[in-house]
């Protein structure tokens, strides 16, 4: 990209736009490193106790409890999720109650009855107001969780969920682990076990801290790369298709992702040694058979030539040899006690996947604030995908 195709003027900017910067540090940066300071207002929000008491009653009685999102909220919908079937689970109840959906495909097809949380940092995503009226007229009590107590969404709801800090950056990193700490607050008072803030965010600092330290030879090793596939097993496929989103937002990577099994089902014929690698391994339910498959994957892509980095739980990275990761390894904090398992792989995962996105936007060399809406023809593609609001 050149000087030139950079429209430095204030003419196009939006009043709610992210603030240009001619360089580092980038916006995102600091969201990143905004987090911490949320945990304790967003686990004390006072209305998770009766968000979780309306999904508990749904579930009981066998109602639909869906979670819809698009984009970065579509992953945080998926992660919401995780969280609130481990709180459920905690009450005795059978696992996969809560189903994740793309908000588009709720909106079209709302399930009958029962509770749909509808998740929105910016509060007016087009296809989640859809999807949040579509499971009103189906008879469904509409939950937000948004940053926006203005917004279209949270107008709609039956109650908001609203967390205290809007990302000021367009390659969404506070709003994914606002949504998941949202999430986690009302899966904790689900299950009936408090969170302790104090303790939740020096784990997300000190997950934050290790990966600072440990991604810069990732991006460097996966600079040239292209594709990268990115690939995950249960929680790690969220923070897998997450990372694929901040990969090409941010550095502008082309990134797929796909969980762990499904890249050994074919996909390695279309790969060679100028496609990357990132294996992910931080939910350890399953480790055994995780590890094995974990293994077969990288040999595999290392008989290709592959260059492979992997974000690793302390037991996985026992587990995978070192040579097998030639392209650099990330290796987390143990995860503390939860009474949600996969609050830990997830919220280390969130940490990780942005604090290597960053990295790699620093090997870029590029600003990831607008997400290239400062040059033209991607601020018109832009608009053109985002079309008109009558649909």
């Amino acid at each position: 990209m050149t000087d030139a195709q950079i429209d430095t003027t204030a003419e196009w900017r939006g009043e709610d736009w992210p603030e240009f910067r001619a360089g580092p540090p980038w916006v995102m940066a600091e969201m990143i490193a905004a987090q911490p300071a949320l945990v304790e207002p967003i686990l004390g929000n006072p209305v998770a106790p009766d968000i979780a008491e309306r999904i508990l009653l749904a579930a009981q009685r066998g109602a639909p409890v869906v979670v819809a999102g698009c984009g970065t909220s579509e992953h945080g919908a998926q992660a919401i999720a995780a969280l609130l079937d481990d709180g459920l689970r905690q009450q005795g109840l059978r696992g996969g109650l809560v189903e994740a959906r793309q908000a588009l495909e709720a909106a079209f097809d709302p399930r009958p009855g029962g509770i749909c949380l509808a998740i929105s940092h910016d509060g007016g995503t087009r296809a989640t107001l859809l999807a949040a009226e579509a499971a009103h007229a189906a008879g469904a009590d509409v939950v937000a969780i948004t940053g926006r107590a203005d917004g279209a969404i949270a107008s709609v709801a039956d109650v908001a969920f609203v967390t205290p800090a809007l990302d000021r950056s367009w390659c969404h990193t506070l709003a994914y682990g606002s949504m998941m700490l949202a999430g986690a607050a009302i899966g904790s008072a689900i299950a009936g076990g408090a969170l302790i803030a104090t303790a939740v965010a020096q784990g997300l600092i000190e997950a934050q801290e290790a990966t600072t330290n440990q991604a810069p030879p990732i991006a460097e090793r996966l600079g040239a790369q292209r594709p990268i596939l990115v690939c995950g097993f249960g929680a790690d496929e969220i923070t897998a298709r997450e990372l694929a989103l901040k990969m090409e937002e941010g550095p502008r990577a082309p990134c797929v992702a796909r969980h762990l099994e499904t890249l050994l089902h074919g996909h390695l014929v279309a790969c060679d040694a100028s496609v990357g690698l990132i294996l992910i391994a931080l939910d350890d339910v399953g480790a055994a058979r995780r590890d094995a498959r974990l293994a077969l994957a990288a040999e595999a892509a290392a008989r290709l030539g592959m260059r492979t980095a992997a974000l690793l739980s302390p037991a996985a990275a026992a587990a995978l040899d070192p040579a097998l990761t030639p392209g650099g390894r990330v290796t987390l904090p143990e995860a503390p006690a939860s009474p949600l398992p996969r609050l830990w792989p997830l919220l280390n995962g969130a940490a990780a996947l942005q604090t290597l996105t960053l990295a790699a936007i620093a090997q870029a060399g590029v600003n990831p604030d607008l997400i290239r809406r400062e040059e033209a023809s991607y601020r018109e593609a832009a608009a053109i995908a985002e079309g008109a609001s009558d649909w």
